[in-house]
């Protein structure tokens, strides 16, 4: 049986993992990174790998931009948890006859995002490979002691993206499609930033939290999977920027499709009690309730949704 015979991606994750044995893991596989309780509070631990020929390219990736894409992914699911990143383990898998500049240029992205976010670079492990891979493993601190999981949403919270969706996929699609310019709109998807700052904002009030690693679509049904409830999405209040819709319009894409399925923005999802959302941060998008199903509202017109976001194995 193939995966994608399976079920694909997620189905593979639930068929693999098993519950930890030591009661001190809060949250182990099935959120945006592992929980730990330690002496001092609680311990996030994270990992992201980039392949090469998947998450990126040589062609229109620089090694400076690969290394940034690398850390700040990774921070990404640091942010919703509600924590703060601390230290780092990079894996990298080279071709036999790598550069040193490559390495270098590589690195250089590294470092910048671990001095932007005080993280320190401590280990990690170097092999050679058929393509160009790098995986980051991350820890971080939680801000308190119950921290932000997908599974405490309720019916009546609504939901808020923390900015802008669709800008990565895009970025892609400008890229394969060969279209010069709408450089800001290609950064999108080659040098993506996470929403530390948001998350330290809003980690004292949402019930539920995640990054829009795999479109929004999928970030909200992880959410009422983990939490038992369903959501309406409101098409119309998905945050877009003009320069996407431009940039999709010049290859044919659809903008909303690519901020509900498209993936790789790394802004946060969140949901928030009534009484907060005067208080919350970005766009209100939707509402969470007791249905278990999800539907996107645009027009009048209500449509269960259908697709669920970026799938390796789809």
């Amino acid at each position: 049986m193939k995966i994608r015979e399976l079920g694909g991606e997620f189905k593979l994750i639930e068929r693999i993992a098993r519950p930890a044995k030591d009661p001190r893991v809060i949250c182990g596989i099935g959120d945006d990174a592992a929980l730990i309780r330690v002496d001092r509070g609680v311990q996030i631990v994270t990992t992201d790998m980039l392949v090469e020929g998947d998450h990126f390219s040589r062609a229109y990736f620089t090694p400076r931009q690969i290394g940034i894409k690398a850390m700040e992914i990774n921070v990404s699911d640091i942010a919703a948890m509600g924590g703060t990143p601390t230290y780092a383990l990079i894996a990298i898998a080279l071709l036999r006859n790598t550069d040193v500049e490559f390495v270098d240029g590589l690195y250089e992205g590294i470092y910048a995002v671990a001095d932007r976010y005080g993280i320190d670079v401590i280990g990690g492990d170097t092999t050679h490979g058929a393509v160009v891979a790098i995986s980051v493993t991350l820890m971080g601190e939680a801000h308190q002691e119950h921290p932000c999981l997908r599974s405490g949403a309720r019916p009546g919270d609504h939901i808020f993206v923390s900015g802008e969706l669709g800008g990565s996929q895009a970025g892609l699609r400008l890229f394969l499609c060969g279209i010069d310019g709408f450089d800001d709109v290609k950064r999108k998807h080659t040098e993506p930033s996470a929403r530390l700052d948001i998350s330290r904002e809003v980690a004292g009030y949402v019930t539920a939290m995640e990054d829009v690693s795999d479109g929004l679509a999928s970030e909200v049904r992880n959410i009422c999977r983990a939490s038992g409830c369903g959501a309406v999405i409101n098409a119309d209040q998905v945050p877009i920027a003009p320069r996407v819709r431009e940039a999709a319009k010049a290859v044919s894409g659809d903008a909303l499709e690519y901020a509900l399925f498209g993936g790789e923005d790394f802004e946060l999802v969140y949901t928030v009690p009534p009484e907060f959302t005067g208080r919350a941060p970005g766009s209100c998008v939707g509402e969470v309730n007791d249905t278990k199903v999800i539907t996107i509202r645009q027009g009048g017109e209500e449509l269960t949704l259908e697709g669920s976001g970026y799938d390796h194995f789809a």
